[in-house]
Protein backbone atom coordinates (compact mmCIF):
# COMPACT_ATOMS: atom_id res chain seq x y z
CA UNK A 1 0.00 0.00 0.00
CA UNK A 2 1.89 3.19 -0.91
CA UNK A 3 1.99 6.09 1.82
CA UNK A 4 -0.26 8.65 2.09
CA UNK A 5 1.56 11.37 1.36
CA UNK A 6 4.87 11.96 -0.03
CA UNK A 7 8.10 12.04 2.39
CA UNK A 8 11.00 14.13 0.82
CA UNK A 9 14.38 12.35 0.98
CA UNK A 10 16.65 12.07 3.88
CA UNK A 11 19.67 14.51 3.39
CA UNK A 12 22.52 12.46 1.39
CA UNK A 13 20.48 9.71 0.43
CA UNK A 14 19.76 9.49 -2.71
CA UNK A 15 15.56 9.53 -3.58
CA UNK A 16 15.11 6.62 -5.17
CA UNK A 17 16.93 3.96 -2.21
CA UNK A 18 14.71 1.94 -0.44
CA UNK A 19 14.19 3.48 3.43
CA UNK A 20 17.24 2.66 5.61
CA UNK A 21 16.72 -0.74 8.24
CA UNK A 22 16.07 0.38 11.80
CA UNK A 23 18.49 -1.62 14.39
CA UNK A 24 17.27 -1.92 17.75
CA UNK A 25 19.04 0.15 20.35
CA UNK A 26 20.51 -2.48 21.97
CA UNK A 27 21.86 -3.66 18.90
CA UNK A 28 23.68 -0.61 18.02
CA UNK A 29 25.09 -0.79 21.52
CA UNK A 30 26.30 -4.57 21.32
CA UNK A 31 28.01 -3.00 18.02
CA UNK A 32 29.94 -0.28 19.74
CA UNK A 33 30.96 -2.70 22.92
CA UNK A 34 32.29 -4.96 20.16
CA UNK A 35 34.07 -2.07 18.75
CA UNK A 36 35.64 -0.71 21.58
CA UNK A 37 36.68 -3.67 22.87
CA UNK A 38 38.20 -4.75 19.58
CA UNK A 39 40.05 -1.20 19.21
CA UNK A 40 40.98 -0.42 23.28
CA UNK A 41 42.19 -3.71 24.12
CA UNK A 42 44.39 -3.04 25.64
CA UNK A 43 45.00 -1.20 29.03
CA UNK A 44 46.29 2.78 28.94
CA UNK A 45 47.89 4.86 31.65
CA UNK A 46 46.12 8.19 31.79
CA UNK A 47 46.88 11.10 34.09
CA UNK A 48 43.38 12.77 35.21
CA UNK A 49 42.31 15.00 38.36
CA UNK A 50 39.53 13.19 40.45
CA UNK A 51 36.29 15.10 40.75
CA UNK A 52 34.68 13.37 42.41
CA UNK A 53 35.16 9.98 44.66
CA UNK A 54 33.04 7.51 46.25
CA UNK A 55 34.61 5.31 48.60
CA UNK A 56 33.53 1.86 49.55
CA UNK A 57 30.31 1.92 51.94
CA UNK A 58 31.18 -1.52 53.91
CA UNK A 59 33.03 -4.46 53.69
CA UNK A 60 32.85 -5.41 49.60
CA UNK A 61 31.39 -2.51 48.11
CA UNK A 62 33.32 -0.68 45.05
CA UNK A 63 35.26 2.77 44.84
CA UNK A 64 33.54 4.86 42.01
CA UNK A 65 35.80 7.78 40.70
CA UNK A 66 34.64 10.90 38.59
CA UNK A 67 37.62 11.58 36.37
CA UNK A 68 37.82 15.40 34.68
CA UNK A 69 40.71 16.96 32.51
CA UNK A 70 40.66 20.31 31.36
CA UNK A 71 43.15 21.26 28.85
CA UNK A 72 43.99 24.35 26.45
CA UNK A 73 43.64 23.70 22.44
CA UNK A 74 46.15 25.10 19.90
CA UNK A 75 43.37 27.45 18.97
CA UNK A 76 42.93 29.06 22.92
CA UNK A 77 39.47 26.61 23.58
CA UNK A 78 39.17 25.26 27.20
CA UNK A 79 38.06 21.86 26.74
CA UNK A 80 37.28 19.33 29.66
CA UNK A 81 36.86 15.64 29.34
CA UNK A 82 34.78 13.62 32.01
CA UNK A 83 34.62 9.79 32.60
CA UNK A 84 33.20 7.84 35.10
CA UNK A 85 35.81 5.28 36.70
CA UNK A 86 35.38 2.20 39.06
CA UNK A 87 37.56 0.47 41.32
CA UNK A 88 36.92 -2.99 42.18
CA UNK A 89 36.74 -4.21 45.85
CA UNK A 90 39.23 -6.18 45.57
CA UNK A 91 40.99 -4.30 43.53
CA UNK A 92 41.05 -1.10 45.95
CA UNK A 93 41.77 -3.32 48.82
CA UNK A 94 45.24 -4.02 47.43
CA UNK A 95 46.01 -0.50 45.55
CA UNK A 96 44.55 2.14 48.02
CA UNK A 97 46.60 1.28 51.03
CA UNK A 98 50.17 1.14 48.74
CA UNK A 99 48.78 4.65 47.35
CA UNK A 100 48.68 5.94 50.46
CA UNK A 101 51.94 4.48 51.92
CA UNK A 102 53.82 5.70 48.83
CA UNK A 103 52.19 9.29 48.77
CA UNK A 104 51.19 10.24 52.31
CA UNK A 105 47.99 11.02 50.83
CA UNK A 106 44.33 9.57 50.47
CA UNK A 107 42.53 9.72 47.24
CA UNK A 108 40.33 12.54 47.56
CA UNK A 109 38.62 14.67 45.44
CA UNK A 110 41.07 17.65 43.70
CA UNK A 111 44.11 15.27 43.42
CA UNK A 112 45.42 14.52 40.25
CA UNK A 113 46.46 10.79 39.73
CA UNK A 114 48.38 8.80 37.18
CA UNK A 115 45.94 5.55 36.83
CA UNK A 116 46.04 2.38 34.27
CA UNK A 117 42.70 1.65 33.25
CA UNK A 118 40.96 -0.48 30.96
CA UNK A 119 37.83 0.84 28.52
CA UNK A 120 34.81 -0.52 29.46
CA UNK A 121 31.03 0.28 28.35
CA UNK A 122 27.74 -1.54 28.85
CA UNK A 123 24.83 -1.19 27.09
CA UNK A 124 22.82 -0.44 30.28
CA UNK A 125 25.49 1.81 32.02
CA UNK A 126 27.24 3.58 29.21
CA UNK A 127 31.24 3.93 28.86
CA UNK A 128 33.30 3.58 32.39
CA UNK A 129 36.42 2.96 32.71
CA UNK A 130 37.99 -0.40 34.82
CA UNK A 131 41.22 1.08 37.08
CA UNK A 132 43.89 -1.39 37.24
CA UNK A 133 46.74 0.35 38.49
CA UNK A 134 47.60 3.43 40.06
CA UNK A 135 51.51 5.36 39.69
CA UNK A 136 52.23 7.23 42.88
CA UNK A 137 54.98 8.36 41.89
CA UNK A 138 53.39 10.58 39.34
CA UNK A 139 51.13 11.90 41.97
CA UNK A 140 54.35 12.74 44.73
CA UNK A 141 55.58 14.59 42.25
CA UNK A 142 52.63 16.72 41.46
CA UNK A 143 52.22 17.63 44.82
CA UNK A 144 55.72 18.61 45.06
CA UNK A 145 55.44 20.96 42.15
CA UNK A 146 52.84 22.23 43.56
CA UNK A 147 54.11 22.55 46.55
CA UNK A 148 57.55 24.21 44.80
CA UNK A 149 54.54 26.61 42.59
CA UNK A 150 53.29 28.09 45.75
CA UNK A 151 56.62 28.28 47.81
CA UNK A 152 57.67 30.22 44.52
CA UNK A 153 55.06 32.32 44.35
CA UNK A 154 55.10 33.16 48.29
CA UNK A 155 58.90 33.72 47.72
CA UNK A 156 58.10 36.27 44.89
CA UNK A 157 55.76 38.52 47.19
CA UNK A 158 58.20 38.69 49.73
CA UNK A 159 55.93 36.43 52.20
CA UNK A 160 58.63 33.57 52.99
CA UNK A 161 60.47 36.03 55.20
CA UNK A 162 58.01 38.34 56.29
CA UNK A 163 57.38 36.92 59.14
CA UNK A 164 60.81 35.78 61.01
CA UNK A 165 61.63 40.22 60.35
CA UNK A 166 58.80 40.48 62.77
CA UNK A 167 60.05 41.00 66.49
CA UNK A 168 58.77 38.60 69.01
CA UNK A 169 58.26 39.96 72.16
CA UNK A 170 60.81 39.18 75.03
CA UNK A 171 57.81 37.83 76.79
CA UNK A 172 55.05 36.74 75.06
CA UNK A 173 52.07 35.78 77.14
CA UNK A 174 49.59 37.32 75.61
CA UNK A 175 48.69 34.56 73.19
CA UNK A 176 45.68 34.31 70.43
CA UNK A 177 44.98 30.56 69.83
CA UNK A 178 43.93 29.30 66.41
CA UNK A 179 43.29 25.21 67.07
CA UNK A 180 39.70 23.44 67.71
CA UNK A 181 38.85 23.65 71.28
CA UNK A 182 38.08 19.66 71.33
CA UNK A 183 41.77 18.41 70.29
CA UNK A 184 43.86 17.14 71.95
CA UNK A 185 46.99 19.30 70.56
CA UNK A 186 45.38 21.90 72.28
CA UNK A 187 44.47 20.59 75.50
CA UNK A 188 47.71 19.44 75.34
CA UNK A 189 49.04 22.66 74.84
CA UNK A 190 46.92 24.92 77.81
CA UNK A 191 47.70 21.69 79.99
CA UNK A 192 51.73 22.39 78.99
CA UNK A 193 51.32 26.46 79.78
CA UNK A 194 49.54 25.86 83.26
CA UNK A 195 52.40 23.61 84.12
CA UNK A 196 54.61 26.40 83.90
CA UNK A 197 55.27 29.25 86.44
CA UNK A 198 54.54 31.91 84.70
CA UNK A 199 50.71 33.51 84.22
CA UNK A 200 49.61 33.51 80.02
CA UNK A 201 46.75 35.12 78.80
CA UNK A 202 44.89 32.80 76.19
CA UNK A 203 42.63 33.54 73.65
CA UNK A 204 40.95 31.03 71.57
CA UNK A 205 39.98 31.64 68.04
CA UNK A 206 38.13 28.36 67.13
CA UNK A 207 38.29 26.97 63.30
CA UNK A 208 38.39 23.68 61.56
CA UNK A 209 41.59 22.37 61.33
CA UNK A 210 41.14 19.45 58.80
CA UNK A 211 39.81 19.18 55.08
CA UNK A 212 39.23 21.76 52.08
CA UNK A 213 37.31 23.61 54.59
CA UNK A 214 40.11 24.46 57.22
CA UNK A 215 42.39 27.10 55.22
CA UNK A 216 39.53 29.45 54.66
CA UNK A 217 38.30 29.07 58.52
CA UNK A 218 41.89 29.57 59.56
CA UNK A 219 41.98 32.67 57.31
CA UNK A 220 38.66 33.51 59.08
CA UNK A 221 40.62 33.54 62.67
CA UNK A 222 43.53 35.65 61.64
CA UNK A 223 40.90 38.28 59.92
CA UNK A 224 39.59 37.90 63.78
CA UNK A 225 42.51 38.46 65.08
CA UNK A 226 43.47 41.04 63.16
CA UNK A 227 41.59 44.31 64.98
CA UNK A 228 42.90 42.87 68.56
CA UNK A 229 46.68 42.89 67.03
CA UNK A 230 47.94 45.64 70.00
CA UNK A 231 46.71 43.21 72.38
CA UNK A 232 48.20 39.87 70.95
CA UNK A 233 51.76 38.96 71.54
CA UNK A 234 52.05 36.07 69.18
CA UNK A 235 49.38 34.32 67.08
CA UNK A 236 49.71 30.72 68.28
CA UNK A 237 48.57 28.15 65.61
CA UNK A 238 48.47 24.44 66.38
CA UNK A 239 47.00 21.59 65.47
CA UNK A 240 48.09 17.54 66.63
CA UNK A 241 49.36 14.78 64.73
CA UNK A 242 47.59 13.44 61.71
CA UNK A 243 48.45 11.66 58.25
CA UNK A 244 49.87 13.79 55.41
CA UNK A 245 46.54 14.05 54.03
CA UNK A 246 45.24 15.72 56.94
CA UNK A 247 47.72 17.85 57.13
CA UNK A 248 47.24 18.75 53.14
CA UNK A 249 45.24 22.30 53.99
CA UNK A 250 48.83 23.94 55.65
CA UNK A 251 50.14 23.38 52.05
CA UNK A 252 47.31 25.93 50.75
CA UNK A 253 48.78 28.99 49.21
CA UNK A 254 46.14 31.26 50.36
CA UNK A 255 46.30 30.25 53.82
CA UNK A 256 50.37 30.87 53.78
CA UNK A 257 50.05 34.39 52.29
CA UNK A 258 47.92 35.30 55.26
CA UNK A 259 49.99 33.73 57.82
CA UNK A 260 53.13 35.27 56.16
CA UNK A 261 51.52 39.08 55.94
CA UNK A 262 49.94 38.93 58.92
CA UNK A 263 51.41 42.07 61.17
CA UNK A 264 51.81 39.73 64.61
CA UNK A 265 54.10 37.12 64.97
CA UNK A 266 52.78 33.99 64.18
CA UNK A 267 53.54 30.36 65.62
CA UNK A 268 52.99 27.09 64.44
CA UNK A 269 52.83 23.70 66.17
CA UNK A 270 51.43 21.17 63.08
CA UNK A 271 52.19 17.80 64.45
CA UNK A 272 53.77 16.74 61.15
CA UNK A 273 55.03 13.35 60.28
CA UNK A 274 58.34 14.78 58.19
CA UNK A 275 58.20 17.48 55.85
CA UNK A 276 57.54 21.53 56.92
CA UNK A 277 54.16 22.27 55.43
CA UNK A 278 54.16 25.38 53.32
CA UNK A 279 52.64 27.47 56.38
CA UNK A 280 55.23 26.52 58.74
CA UNK A 281 57.78 28.48 55.88
CA UNK A 282 55.62 31.15 56.04
CA UNK A 283 55.40 31.53 59.79
CA UNK A 284 58.08 33.22 62.17
CA UNK A 285 58.40 30.14 63.67
CA UNK A 286 57.99 26.05 63.36
CA UNK A 287 57.65 23.86 65.87
CA UNK A 288 56.89 20.18 65.23
CA UNK A 289 54.35 19.69 68.01
CA UNK A 290 51.85 22.02 70.05
CA UNK A 291 53.67 21.05 73.66
CA UNK A 292 56.63 21.81 71.78
CA UNK A 293 55.48 25.61 71.51
CA UNK A 294 54.38 25.51 74.55
CA UNK A 295 57.37 24.68 75.88
CA UNK A 296 59.38 27.30 73.77
CA UNK A 297 57.41 29.81 75.64
CA UNK A 298 57.76 28.43 78.86
CA UNK A 299 61.37 28.23 78.16
CA UNK A 300 61.96 31.65 76.86
CA UNK A 301 60.12 33.34 79.56
CA UNK A 302 62.77 31.19 82.06
CA UNK A 303 65.72 32.09 80.05
CA UNK A 304 64.24 35.49 80.68
CA UNK A 305 64.14 35.31 84.01
CA UNK A 306 67.18 33.77 84.53
CA UNK A 307 69.14 36.32 82.32
CA UNK A 308 66.90 38.97 84.94
CA UNK A 309 68.57 37.15 87.99
CA UNK A 310 71.88 37.15 86.25
CA UNK A 311 71.40 40.87 85.30
CA UNK A 312 70.12 41.42 89.15
CA UNK A 313 73.65 39.50 90.49
CA UNK A 314 75.87 41.49 88.52
CA UNK A 315 74.04 44.37 89.46
CA UNK A 316 73.97 43.39 93.30
CA UNK A 317 77.60 43.12 92.56
CA UNK A 318 78.69 46.08 90.80
CA UNK A 319 76.61 48.32 93.26
CA UNK A 320 78.57 46.58 96.01
CA UNK A 321 81.97 47.39 94.34
CA UNK A 322 80.53 51.01 93.74
CA UNK A 323 79.50 51.16 97.70
CA UNK A 324 82.89 50.16 98.37
CA UNK A 325 84.89 51.99 96.13
CA UNK A 326 82.43 55.24 97.36
CA UNK A 327 83.02 54.05 100.87
CA UNK A 328 87.25 53.66 100.50
CA UNK A 329 86.91 57.16 98.52
CA UNK A 330 85.28 58.33 101.29
CA UNK A 331 87.27 57.35 104.11
CA UNK A 332 90.45 58.44 102.04
CA UNK A 333 88.85 61.90 101.65
CA UNK A 334 87.49 62.40 105.20
CA UNK A 335 91.17 61.46 106.31
CA UNK A 336 92.09 64.11 104.27
CA UNK A 337 89.83 66.65 105.61
CA UNK A 338 90.71 65.90 108.72
CA UNK A 339 94.29 66.83 108.31
CA UNK A 340 93.24 69.38 105.73
CA UNK A 341 90.68 71.25 108.94
CA UNK A 342 93.18 70.02 111.69
CA UNK A 343 96.06 71.90 109.83
CA UNK A 344 93.64 75.11 108.72
CA UNK A 345 92.58 75.35 112.15
CA UNK A 346 96.12 75.35 113.46
CA UNK A 347 96.85 78.06 110.97
CA UNK A 348 93.54 80.02 112.46
CA UNK A 349 95.07 79.55 115.93
CA UNK A 350 98.38 80.86 114.99
CA UNK A 351 96.94 83.59 113.13
CA UNK A 352 94.22 84.53 116.53
CA UNK A 353 97.07 84.56 118.22
CA UNK A 354 98.95 87.10 116.66
CA UNK A 355 95.81 88.79 116.51
CA UNK A 356 95.45 88.63 120.16
CA UNK A 357 99.22 89.61 120.92
CA UNK A 358 98.57 92.92 118.22
CA UNK A 359 94.89 93.56 119.83
CA UNK A 360 96.12 93.50 123.28
CA UNK A 361 97.44 97.17 123.71
CA UNK A 362 95.26 98.84 121.71
CA UNK A 363 92.66 96.75 123.61
CA UNK A 364 94.27 98.09 127.10
CA UNK A 365 94.34 101.81 125.68
CA UNK A 366 90.41 101.62 124.31
CA UNK A 367 89.89 100.41 127.83
CA UNK A 368 91.55 103.15 129.71
CA UNK A 369 89.94 105.70 127.28
CA UNK A 370 86.45 104.10 127.75
CA UNK A 371 87.02 103.91 131.62
CA UNK A 372 87.61 107.77 130.99
CA UNK A 373 84.81 108.02 129.08
CA UNK A 374 82.46 106.31 131.88
CA UNK A 375 84.00 108.15 134.84
CA UNK A 376 83.03 111.14 132.94
CA UNK A 377 79.83 110.27 132.30
CA UNK A 378 78.82 109.06 135.96
CA UNK A 379 79.97 112.06 137.32
CA UNK A 380 77.95 113.94 134.62
CA UNK A 381 75.30 111.61 135.90
CA UNK A 382 75.23 112.10 139.36
CA UNK A 383 75.50 115.86 139.10
CA UNK A 384 72.45 115.77 137.06
CA UNK A 385 70.66 113.57 139.00
CA UNK A 386 71.64 115.70 142.15
CA UNK A 387 70.12 118.89 140.07
CA UNK A 388 66.68 116.40 138.90
CA UNK A 389 65.98 115.93 142.94
CA UNK A 390 66.27 119.06 143.87
CA UNK A 391 64.00 120.27 140.70
CA UNK A 392 61.61 117.39 141.96
CA UNK A 393 61.87 118.60 145.97
CA UNK A 394 60.91 122.15 145.03
CA UNK A 395 58.39 120.97 142.58
CA UNK A 396 57.13 119.22 146.03
CA UNK A 397 57.22 121.48 148.56
CA UNK A 398 55.55 124.07 145.96
CA UNK A 399 52.70 120.90 145.48
CA UNK A 400 52.97 120.92 149.17
CA UNK A 401 52.16 124.36 149.95
CA UNK A 402 49.53 124.52 147.19
CA UNK A 403 47.67 121.37 148.88
CA UNK A 404 48.18 122.31 152.31
CA UNK A 405 46.01 126.11 150.89
CA UNK A 406 43.62 124.16 149.40
CA UNK A 407 42.86 121.58 152.48
CA UNK A 408 42.62 124.86 155.12
CA UNK A 409 40.16 126.66 152.34
CA UNK A 410 37.88 123.40 152.26
CA UNK A 411 37.85 123.00 155.83
CA UNK A 412 36.60 126.64 156.29
CA UNK A 413 33.97 125.74 153.86
CA UNK A 414 33.38 122.85 155.48
CA UNK A 415 32.95 124.05 158.77
CA UNK A 416 30.56 126.94 157.55
CA UNK A 417 28.73 124.69 155.83
CA UNK A 418 28.67 122.32 158.80
CA UNK A 419 27.48 125.11 161.08
CA UNK A 420 24.92 126.45 158.99
CA UNK A 421 23.11 123.13 158.55
CA UNK A 422 23.33 123.12 162.21
CA UNK A 423 21.55 126.16 162.90
CA UNK A 424 19.37 124.83 160.63
CA UNK A 425 18.45 121.49 162.24
CA UNK A 426 18.40 123.57 165.42
CA UNK A 427 15.38 126.08 164.16
CA UNK A 428 13.53 123.62 162.32
CA UNK A 429 13.78 121.64 165.75
CA UNK A 430 12.81 124.53 167.72
CA UNK A 431 9.88 124.94 164.74
CA UNK A 432 9.16 121.69 165.41
CA UNK A 433 9.22 121.83 169.02
CA UNK A 434 7.07 125.01 169.34
CA UNK A 435 4.58 123.25 167.42
CA UNK A 436 4.42 120.19 170.04
CA UNK A 437 3.29 122.43 172.39
CA UNK A 438 1.00 124.63 170.61
CA UNK A 439 -0.82 121.44 169.53
CA UNK A 440 -0.44 120.15 173.07
CA UNK A 441 -1.87 123.77 174.30
CA UNK A 442 -4.58 123.32 172.04
CA UNK A 443 -5.72 119.65 173.04
CA UNK A 444 -5.45 121.10 177.49
CA UNK A 445 -7.65 124.34 176.71
CA UNK A 446 -11.07 122.45 176.04
CA UNK A 447 -10.87 119.98 178.71
CA UNK A 448 -10.47 122.67 181.82
CA UNK A 449 -14.27 124.44 181.38
CA UNK A 450 -15.60 121.48 181.32
CA UNK A 451 -14.45 120.90 184.20
CA UNK A 452 -15.83 124.18 185.69
CA UNK A 453 -18.87 123.01 184.48
CA UNK A 454 -19.29 120.36 186.39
Amino acid sequence: MPPLYNRRPEPGLPASSPPPVALPLAELLLRVKQSLSERFADSYWVVAEIADFTPPRFDGAHCYLTLTDQHQTGRGAQLKAQARATIWSQRYQQLAPQFEEHTGQELRPGLKIMLRVQVKFHEQYGLSLDVLALDPTYTVGELARQRLETLRKLQDKGLLDRQRALPLALAPQRLAIISSPTAAGFQDFVRQLEEAPYAFSLALFPATMQGTDAPASIRTALDAIRPHRQQVDAVVLIRGGGSKTDLLAFDDYGLAAAVGAFPVPVLTGIGHERDEAVVDLAAHLALKTPTAVAAFLAERLARLDAVFDGYAGRIRELALDAVQLSANQLDRLGRRSHLAAHSRLQEHHSALRQRVRAAAPLARLRLRQQEQQLGQQRQALQRAAHQAAEAQHRQLRRLGHTLSRRFRHLHRRRREQLLARRFQLQLAAERLLHRAEIRLLALQLPTAPAAETS
